[in-house]
């Protein structure tokens, strides 16, 4: 009777992981394009966040080295400046134009541009040799792209500025998950644990932004008053309130992310995100009144089947190879996961379970 009840908790944690999950992806969505009705500021709410994400994670590390009594990672300036710098300007750049893009498009008309992103991977992907030529790419890439064709043709309610926008986000996004992928799939960095890549990332993230900032916002923000011109308190506490939720969900975001796939799987990851993109879409057209055409809706569904048949064959090709998280956490000591490890007891005892074979294994994307 174990292995049954095993079964049904694992499912019901895995349930509860992909809501958590939910619940950070979709509401950071819908936070950002509501305040960006009222808080025209895209690239100064983006920093904000950067700093909140790069203290949390901060505070993340010191207590988990407390807890453990293990130094957590710190890379020096030479290995940080080279390897970390090009992934950390690619994010800043991609989260960004993303977030700015809301100031023009609908949800809707964003969920699906930034869904072509799975096309600008591949396109990388190929070009680090991160991925073998497969004749099914081709399908993949087809299907995607005339998903995105049907949905944005004849569109009420599209925009050519936010449209570019977040192409352009979606673009520089296929650039950064590809360098992500070499970034935490080098042993030798031990950044392998999220919470460590987020601070090592934020500060060149913030840096790299800043100029944009600078030159977009810079002059018009400091004459607003919203921050720098106000004349009473609760108008600023109140920006800075509603700018500070943005910055725990998207660390929220982050770490749901990471527990998902820790706990899981990568695989269980990217098909939450499949549905978790029919989700938005339904609630963009309910609670924000996006209007979509069936031409839009069978545009999507296509789009759906390419990035489906895209997860499918990264599956079917991972079986056979790809190192997997356990796998490196067996080569190397220092690549433990120490936000989710249990004791000791716990964890010798899960290790002699006759049921804990059937456990997927987590395959590095």
């Amino acid at each position: 009777m174990a292995c049954p009840v095993q079964f049904l908790c694992r499912g019901l944690r895995t349930v509860g992981l992909v809501l958590l999950y939910y619940v950070f992806s979709i509401g950071i969505t819908f936070y950002n394009k509501w305040l960006m009705k009222g808080f025209h500021y895209p690239l100064f709410m983006t920093l904000v966040h950067l700093t909140i994400i790069f203290c949390l994670s901060a505070l993340t590390r010191q207590a988990v080295q407390w807890w453990t009594g293990k130094p957590r990672v710190t890379l020096r300036w030479k290995e940080y400046l080279r390897k970390v710098a090009p992934t950390a300007i690619a994010t800043a750049l991609d989260i960004g134009l993303s977030n700015w893009s809301f100031l023009f498009i609908t949800i809707s008309l964003y969920t699906m541009t930034k869904s072509s992103a799975v096309l600008f991977i591949l396109f990388f992907s190929l070009v680090f040799k991160l991925e073998e030529p497969n004749p099914f790419l081709i399908l993949v890439v087809l299907l995607i792209s005339c998903g995105l064709f049907m949905f944005t043709f004849e569109s009420t309610q599209f925009n050519l500025e936010g449209f570019i926008l977040v192409l352009l986000a979606s673009f520089i996004g296929g650039i950064r998950w590809t360098l992500t992928q070499v970034l935490t799939q080098k042993a030798e960095l031990g950044l392998q644990n999220p919470i460590d890549a987020m601070y090592h990332l934020q500060p060149l993230m913030f840096l790299g932004l800043f100029p944009l900032f600078l030159f977009n916002e810079g002059l018009s923000l400091s004459t607003s008053e919203k921050l720098f011109r106000v004349t009473e308190l609760s108008p600023l506490l109140y920006s800075l309130f509603t700018l500070s939720i943005g910055g725990l969900l998207a660390f929220g975001l982050g770490f749901s992310e990471f527990l998902l796939v820790s706990r899981t799987s990568s695989l269980t990851l990217s098909i939450s995100g499949i549905f978790k993109e029919v989700c938005t879409l339904l609630l963009a057209a309910f609670l924000m009144g996006d209007k979509m055409s069936m031409l839009n809706w069978l545009g999507f569904a296509v789009c759906l089947c390419g990035i489906s048949l895209h997860v499918g064959l990264k599956t079917y090709y991972s079986k056979n190879k790809g190192p997997s998280l356990r796998q490196l956490k067996s080569k190397s000591p220092e690549l433990e996961l120490p936000l989710l490890q249990r004791n000791g007891n716990e964890s010798k005892d899960s290790a002699t379970d006759e049921c804990d074979d059937e456990e997927e294994e987590i395959t590095l994307h």
